[in-house]
């Protein structure tokens, strides 16, 4: 089982970055992907961006791709998610979530175990 932590949201501006991480424990010494989800009030929940065990492999939903980054250190057990250009529309809970394996995915259902989110606003 791994333990997920997320950290570093806030109230932020337009045009401003952040940078979300989300720490792992427990079964950490297994191979597992991560993927950030975010979910707006009275939405349904969205994939963000996701990065496998080697960071090599990452994707991106096309509505931050080009403002937002994925990587990883393993040798710290955390997962980051920098955030650029951020929008109005950005405001949502960030949750990053992992799977066990080497690839990563981009459905919520792939993933057995959830962070608790960190929320991000960000004002016009």
């Amino acid at each position: 089982q791994v333990h997920l932590v997320e950290s570093g949201g806030g109230l932020v501006q337009a045009g401003d970055s952040l940078r979300l991480s989300c720490a792992a424990s427990g079964h950490t010494y297994s191979t597992y992907a991560v993927g950030w989800f975010r979910q707006a009030p009275g939405k349904a929940r969205d994939f963000v961006a996701a990065i496998g065990w080697s960071g090599s492999s990452t994707y991106y939903a096309d509505s931050v791709n080009g403002r937002f980054t994925i990587s990883r250190d393993n040798s710290k057990n955390t997962v980051y998610l920098q955030m650029d250009s951020l929008k109005p529309e950005d405001t949502a809970v960030y949750s990053c979530a992992a799977k066990y394996g080497l690839g990563p995915t981009v459905v919520p259902n792939d993933y057995a175990y959830w962070g608790q989110g960190t929320q991000v606003t960000v004002s016009s």
